[in-house]
Order: structure tokens, then sequence, then C-alpha cells
């Protein structure tokens, strides 16, 4: 998709090309325009595999059909907000909720229950609906609430139940502030958590949302090149490819030691 042939004089990581099943960089849109989508796209599409409309956006952007079919061409998967999908099944639309994101196009749904309560085997049932539908699923785990602090062990056994359902990635909850979920109030990582995470049958699933650069730095410090990170901003995807390269003073000659 680049217009010009990246430079080849350093001796970098190697980076897998789309579809990759690791190293997945997962941006967040929190309703960006049309022209600014297709300006990301024509500048950093092999940087990005998933791109996430975030919360209800997609329910009002009058350009997201044009956008999903845009990105679907440049090998970007397009994934509706979990909370689009828990708001629907709180007023009994899940299904509408489906077949919109069908007609639109999308490839993924994110089904989470960060937002609303929603018991465990209804959120799997929506799992298993979602890919009846053929979608790519990305299960959220972990609460929005900072005042709800699940146990490593309750987040494994969420996310046991999710990818028995059917769920094809696990992505763990820390929003758009960095703040929750996975991390403290102040940003830093759980990291009890994490290393339960990481040590689990189901490392390979995890998205990492990891919006803050110290929290991207953090998780490509200890997993390598190849870790999957989410809700990154869509004006910052360069910079987490530096990050994962070893081109930033953060990650300078670490990222080598993982080749």
């Amino acid at each position: 998709m680049l217009a010009n042939p990246r430079p080849s004089f350093l001796r970098l990581p190697n980076r897998p090309v789309k579809p990759r099943n690791s190293g997945l960089t997962h941006v967040l849109d929190k309703g960006c325009t049309l022209m600014t989508t297709r300006q990301v796209v024509a500048q950093v599409a092999d940087y990005i595999d998933i791109w996430k409309f975030g919360w209800g956006t997609s329910y009002l952007d009058p350009a997201v059909h044009t956008k999903v079919v845009e990105l679907r061409a440049a090998g970007i998967r397009a994934c509706t907000g979990g909370t689009l999908l828990e708001l629907a099944w709180s007023q009994g639309a899940a299904e509408e909720m489906f077949q919109f994101a069908s007609a639109m196009g999308f490839d993924c749904v994110e089904v989470s229950d960060g937002a609303v309560e929603i018991p465990s085997q209804d959120k799997r049932a929506l799992i298993s609906r979602a890919r009846e539908y053929g979608f790519e699923v990305m299960a959220e785990v972990g609460s929005k609430d900072p005042e709800k602090r699940a146990s490593p062990e309750a987040w494994l056994e969420e996310i046991e139940g999710d990818v028995t359902a059917g769920a094809n990635w696990i992505v763990a909850e820390g929003r758009e502030s960095g703040t929750v979920g996975l991390y403290e109030g102040s940003g830093e990582i759980r990291l009890s958590l994490f290393d339960d995470l990481e040590n689990s049958a189901y490392a390979g699933k995890i998205i990492y949302e990891a919006p803050q650069r110290a929290q991207q730095t953090f998780l490509l410090r200890h997993l390598g090149p190849g870790a999957n990170l989410g809700n990154i901003l869509i004006d910052e995807v360069l910079g987490l490819e530096t990050l994962r390269l070893g081109l930033r003073a953060d990650t300078l000659g670490l990222m080598t030691q993982f080749e």
C-alpha cells in the first residue's frame, strides 16, 4: 500500500506481512471523517490490522459503509465498538445490531460487558450468534468502571468461557484513557494480572488496549514486536511502529533481541 519502498540499511526485527496473526495494531476511530480515513489508509495501511469504530460511532457515521469497504480493500478489518452491542442487547435489539453490521460490511464485532452488566451466559450467546453471522469476534474482558477490579482468576475464567463460545480474540480492557481494567488509575499496568494473562493458554489471543506510550513501551519490552496492541489513536500508528521496530529511544536496540 505504501507509495515508496522502505529503506533497508538498518537491521530491524522481522514483521510479518498482513494478514498477521501476531503483532496486531488495533486502532480506535473516534469519529474521523471519510477524508481523514482515506489519508490514514494511504499512508499507514500496512501497519494497521483492525479498525474499531469506537463506541456507537458507526450508528451515526453517514460514511460508515464507504469507510468499511475502503478499509477492507486496504486489508484492514473493520470492527464495531462494544458499547453499541451492549446497548442493543439491553434494548432487546442485538439481532438488529448484527444485521446492521452485516449490511455495512463489517468483518468483526466486539462483544463486551464493560458498560452494561450482561450475564456471562448472555455474553457467550452473543459471541456464538456473532460467529453464526460470520463475524470475527473480539471479546472484551474487564470493566470500564474503575471501582470494579476483577481478580486475575475471574479474568481467566471469563476468557476461557468466551473462547469456548467462539471468540477469536480477547481484548484486555484499558479504555481510551488507559486507566481501568488492565491498568491502575495512574496508568500503570496491574502486574499480577498481566503475568497471569501472559502465562495463560490464551496468551496468543490477547489484544492489550494500550493507548498510552508508556503502556505500549512496557508491553513491547516484555512481549517483543509481536505484541497485539489495541485502542491506538489513528494519528499515532506510525509512532507505534517505530516502537515495535526499535526506531525510538524507548525501545532502541531492544527489539532485535526478539528476532
